[in-house]
């Protein structure tokens, strides 16, 4: 078993821990909300399994659940995991769907189905069907206007976005985009079609003019968004970094990640520390990051002091082996180091919420393009008939826009349909009052949580 000694955050090993014997293989699921004041505990114990903990931290993740704290155990064939949770508005967890979703979810787990990272660093499209859309996968040097090219070209194909997340980071970007046939309103059906998305998105990634450019394919097997998007920027080598990118604009609020790896050789373990910015989804990032290279984290421990995080993390290889080379012990940092970087949403917030339409995101990338910002980072989604978009944008220098730039935006577009977060206080803006508008930020966040629950069907639609 592990525990914490009071007053640090290093796990305590029980000698007796691996002789433990359990009669039952059946998880077990203890939602606790009376222990902590603000906190609510999700204790959990289960016969491990390959992939288990990833499993148990994208359902958190899923759920916008902010992780404060965590005690990680799974010696001996058994896990044992605590984690201390509070929802997106910073409160215990009081919605029994969302409990219930909980308890249910981390009963009945199965396999973890394992997707590595692509083999092949490049450039690729992957189309794959599935019941309800079609994904496309592209991976590509990251430019000005690429978004509204792509988006452009598949309103172009009578395909219909549906859903989207964009990430860019060391000048590499990654996109998963779901999509429907516009005359259907299903998965794209019939090779021709597919192919032709393949082919009128090549030229738009500028496959021919990248030195990695080798072929294109698709990928295999569907896995969770995000950890897909890990997953194509780690086979992309964006953790690779070159005197061109370290000298690139960082954007003020972006924390520096300080990664650290020893081996503890009297328990046979790498022993990786983490100090960062704390992040709603830190947890699942490096958690993501060292499953999907292959590690398996035995012990660990989890906190957040203020607006900082700290994580330990004692793994070996799947074959029971330690880090043994400098050489992956550097490999290893820099991946983690990518991993909570290209969480960092760069840019000025800008949210979009308006009736869903063909060529709606076409239409206002477009826009964002004509007036010289870059999206650095998109997360696109519907709920209902309502389109419900979030874009982070910097000028082509990598700098926040002028606020006079986003006020026009605000007026082509629609000043009640796109919306400015935290706009910075400069004279450019001083005249436009934000925070008068009708569009309300809780509200929007509300019905982003509520969307979430209604896609789980444990609650009516908001309109």
């Amino acid at each position: 078993m592990v525990a914490v000694v009071a007053g640090r955050g290093w796990p305590y090993f029980d000698p007796d821990y691996d002789n433990i014997s359990y009669n039952t293989d059946s998880p077990r699921v203890v939602i606790d909300n009376s222990t902590c004041e603000d906190t609510t505990i999700i204790k959990l114990d289960s016969v491990n399994k390959p992939g288990i903990r990833l499993e148990v931290v994208q359902v958190l993740s899923d759920l916008g659940l902010s992780v404060s704290k965590a005690y990680i155990s799974s010696d001996g064939g058994w896990f044992m995991d605590a984690f201390y949770v509070t929802d997106q508005f910073g409160d215990k967890l009081k919605d029994e769907g969302i409990i219930e979703y909980i308890e249910q979810s981390l009963e009945t787990w199965s396999e973890a189905h394992y997707i590595g990272p692509a083999r092949h660093p490049v450039v690729t499209i992957g189309v794959q069907s599935v019941s309800e859309h079609t994904a496309i996968e592209l991976t590509a040097t990251d430019r000005a206007g690429l978004l509204s090219e792509i988006f452009a070209v598949l309103t172009n194909l009578k395909c219909n976005v549906v859903a989207a997340e964009v990430w860019t980071h060391n000048l590499r970007v990654a996109c998963v985009v779901y999509v429907t046939d516009e005359s259907t309103g299903r998965p794209i059906q019939g090779a021709d079609k597919l192919d032709a998305i393949k082919e009128q998105l090549r030229p738009v990634l500028k496959a021919d003019a990248d030195a990695r450019i080798g072929k294109t394919d698709s990928s295999i097997g569907l896995t969770h968004t995000e950890r897909r998007l890990h997953q194509m920027m780690y086979a992309d080598r964006d953790y690779e970094t070159s005197n061109e990118l370290s000298t690139s604009v960082s954007l003020s609020g972006k924390g520096k990640s300080v990664v650290t790896i020893r081996n503890c050789v009297e328990r046979g373990y790498s022993v990786v520390n983490v100090q960062c910015k704390a992040g709603p989804k830190l947890l699942f990032d490096t958690v993501c990051t060292l499953t999907d290279m292959q590690y398996a984290i035995f012990h660990g421990t989890v906190y957040t002091e203020g607006s900082d995080a700290f994580q330990e993390y004692y793994i070996r290889h799947l074959d029971g082996c330690t880090l043994e080379s400098d050489a992956e012990r550097q490999r290893v940092i820099k991946c983690l180091e990518a991993a909570i970087e290209r969480r960092v949403s760069q840019g000025l917030q800008l949210e979009l919420c308006t009736k869903d339409r063909v060529g709606l995101l076409s239409d206002v990338t477009r826009v964002f393009r004509e007036n010289g910002l870059s999206v650095t980072r998109a997360e696109v989604s519907t709920r209902g008939d309502m389109a419900v978009n979030v874009f982070f944008v910097t000028d082509v220098h990598g700098n926040l826009p002028d606020m006079k730039v986003v006020e026009k935006l605000r007026q082509e577009i629609g000043q009640s349909m796109l919306q400015v977060k935290d706009a910075p206080q400069c004279a450019s803006s001083s005249s436009t009052n934000y925070s008068s508008s009708k569009f309300s930020l809780g509200d929007f966040f509300k019905c982003h949580s509520e969307r979430l629950l209604y896609n789980l069907g444990l609650s009516k639609s908001c309109s």
